[in-house]
């Protein structure tokens, strides 16, 4: 190519965007309008009895995932502990915050062998039902229910006052 023609400019790449509700973005139009709005919605994960934020699962890029090759195959998981990925979404109306939708999903980690179990079909079911407000947590265990309750109380007592009967019943089963 010789120094008087230009390059074509790259072509940009489509990808997904993720929209904020700000007021600049709220006001677009067209392509990529209604895109799911995750401002509001938190991944916590349980692990071993103990709930915690971790914002890196809303990429699977959790704690517990880092560096764990991942299989829908349960039977090629020979060991490995139970993880759960609790979606939590968060209504915030003119009295207050309230944790509004909350759905478990479950996975398996072996960390000896770098290697883990999960369906991300199911991760990213469970995430747009938290999205629209479902409350789906009877797959949790006693212990894993009193960690997530314990947390989110923790986090923010008046949310939790504030939250539904169905969520408050939901953890205490």
């Amino acid at each position: 190519m010789d120094q008087n023609q230009s390059a074509q400019p790259a072509k940009k790449a489509m990808s997904l965007n993720i929209i904020s509700s700000s007021t600049k973005s709220s006001k677009h139009k067209g392509f990529g309008a209604g895109a799911i709005n995750l401002n509001n919605v938190s991944p916590i994960i349980i692990d071993g009895g103990e709930a915690k934020i971790d914002i890196g699962a809303m990429h699977a890029k959790s704690k517990v995932e880092r560096g764990i090759k991942f299989t829908t195959n349960r039977e090629e998981l020979e060991g490995g502990r139970q993880v759960w990925v609790v979606w939590v979404a968060v209504d915030k109306q003119p009295e207050g915050g309230s944790y509004a939708g909350a759905t478990a999903c479950e996975m398996w980690i072996d960390e000896e062998h770098k290697k883990g179990w999960k369906i991300l079909a199911d991760h990213v079911n469970k995430l747009d039902y938290a999205i629209k407000r479902r409350i789906m947590l009877s797959e949790l265990g006693p212990d894993d229910k009193a960690a997530l309750k314990t947390l989110l109380v923790s986090h923010n007592e008046e949310w939790w006052n504030r939250s539904s009967d169905e969520l408050k019943q939901a953890l205490e089963s």
